[in-house]
Parts: C-alpha cells; structure tokens; sequence
C-alpha cells in the first residue's frame, strides 16, 4: 500500500533526533542471558553472541518462544526484531506482554506472515481484566525482514503508545472515567514466540505454510526495559533513564505521524467494525 506523504519535508533537528535516538537503543541494549528465560521449543530457540542475540526458529514438529524473568508494572520495552524472510505464509511471530490468570491484562504485537513478496499483517490487540477483541491491524512502510526494527510499547498511567521505529501507531487511552479498566494494577512478563497458525493467521487460513520453506526463523537484538518506583528508574540500557516514560503523550508532531500511519497503513479498525458491534463501538473508541 502506497503512502501518500513522506518524511521528506521532516525539519532536520527532528530527524537528527530519531538517528541520535536509534543510534543509542543499537549501542546499548541488554542481555538476553540475564533478562529471558527460552521457555520452550528445544534447539530452536537460542541465545547467542554472549547474549547480545537470540533466534526462535519453527519446523514442522515445533515453534519456540522466550520470556522475561521480570515481570514489569507500567514502563517502556523496547526490542529490535528481524522477522522470518521469504515465504512466511502461515507463521505467527508473537511479542507481548501479559499477565496470568482469567482477568489477566495483555499488550500485543503479532506479525502475521505472508506470501513472499506481500507484506506482513501487523496485528495489535489490549486486554483488560481478560476482555479483548480491541484489534487493530497495519502494513508496514518498510520490508522487515531485511533489516532489524524497533517495536516498542511506552505504558503509564495515561495511555498505551504503541510505537515502530519511535512511529506511533496506535494509542489506547486510560477510559476508566466512563468505566473501562485500563491494565495499571497487574505486572505483566514479555513473552515472544514463533509458531504456525496457518488456520487463520494468512488471509484467512486459505493460505498454508509451505514447510519445504522450514526452519522458519526470527531474531532479536538490543532489547531495553525501563521501570521507575517513586523517583528512582531502573533499566537495561542507559537510553531510556530519565524515566520520561511516566508521562509521555503524544505531542503534536506524533500525532500527525500517528495519523499518517493510520491513514495510509491501517487496515482493520475495530472501532470502525458496525458489523461486529452493531450496537455502536464500545464506549473507549469515544475518546
């Protein structure tokens, strides 16, 4: 799908602060020996280069995934991802936080694979005290499987800001004051996993893995998760430890970057869907 802008006309301090900002998140991220359990798949899920790497792999006995030790309330994370290249119809790269039990909150990303050549669904979703179904769906601006990119998550006590490369792409505001909960009371762990859901995950399911493709692999560098308790932050880098997390909004200039994605790469809105919620949207896509 063709944007109809581009950063072109960015003021050049702006763009000078997004490569300062890169540059730092490349040079120091954390160590996945130190931060992440691999929690299952065997050999297919390794830790690497004295933990500065890590890869999930799926063939057709197995998937694989990781979590963190920690569990995190309320921060920013940060992780550089490389997805799974070529044909990748049929696979599912998951990367999200949560909590446990059948009230449980969660922060998705899902990276929907895809025909070679076609680009990557990239699937967003908020749970709160266990009710989902907030979905939001995108195209990215930006093939990512050749290059490692940054998908973050800033949660405080205002909003969700889901964030690509420091792009918002989607915000899910605190609503509690017309009664929805917002996930701000239970800690959540970072969870990722490569697994086939070739039932639904590619146009539909009429799509299937190609399994002559396997081993299907994803990696990861350079994750960072930063948290503060009153005023003092901790993280696993030294880019984020201001703690400026704990009130960050949108400003305008992300705001219109927030709605050059959504207009351009946005494909599924379920604030939009009158045919799921024929009764009219649930009450936090007023805000």
């Amino acid at each position: 799908m063709a944007a109809s802008s581009s950063y072109s006309g960015l003021p050049m301090l702006l763009l000078l602060t997004l490569v300062v900002l890169s540059s730092l998140m490349a040079a120091h991220g954390g160590n996945f020996y130190q931060d992440f359990d691999l929690t299952w798949g065997d050999h297919r899920a390794k830790i690497m280069n004295g933990g500065q790497l890590l890869s999930l792999s799926l063939d057709r006995a197995s998937g694989s995934g990781f979590r963190s030790k920690r569990e995190y309330l309320l921060g920013r994370i940060d992780m550089q991802i490389k997805l799974v290249a070529g044909n990748s119809a049929g696979t599912v790269t998951a990367y999200y936080l949560s909590s446990q039990g059948p009230t449980h909150d969660e922060i998705d990303f899902e990276f929907l694979g895809n025909l070679s050549g076609d680009p990557y669904v990239l699937h967003t979703n908020v749970f709160t005290q266990g009710k989902g179904n907030r979905e939001q769906q995108f195209y990215l601006w930006f093939d990512p499987t050749k290059n490692f990119h940054t998908y973050s998550v800033v949660w405080n006590q205002l909003n969700i800001i889901f964030l690509v490369d420091n792009t918002p792409i989607r915000v899910f505001k605190n609503a509690e004051s017309i009664g929805v909960p917002f996930p701000k009371n239970q800690a959540m762990r970072i969870y990722s996993s490569l697994w086939n859901a070739d039932d639904w995950a590619t146009q539909g399911g009429r799509v299937k893995t190609d399994w002559t493709k396997a081993p299907f692999t994803a990696t990861y560098k350079n994750f960072n998760a930063q948290t503060c308790s009153g005023t003092s932050c901790t993280s696993s880098s030294s880019s984020f430890s201001d703690g400026a997390w704990k009130s960050q909004q949108l400003d305008a200039y992300s705001l219109r970057r927030l709605r050059w994605v959504q207009k351009n790469y946005m494909i599924y809105n379920y604030c939009t869907d009158l045919k799921r919620f024929p009764q009219g949207p649930p009450p936090e896509c007023r805000l």
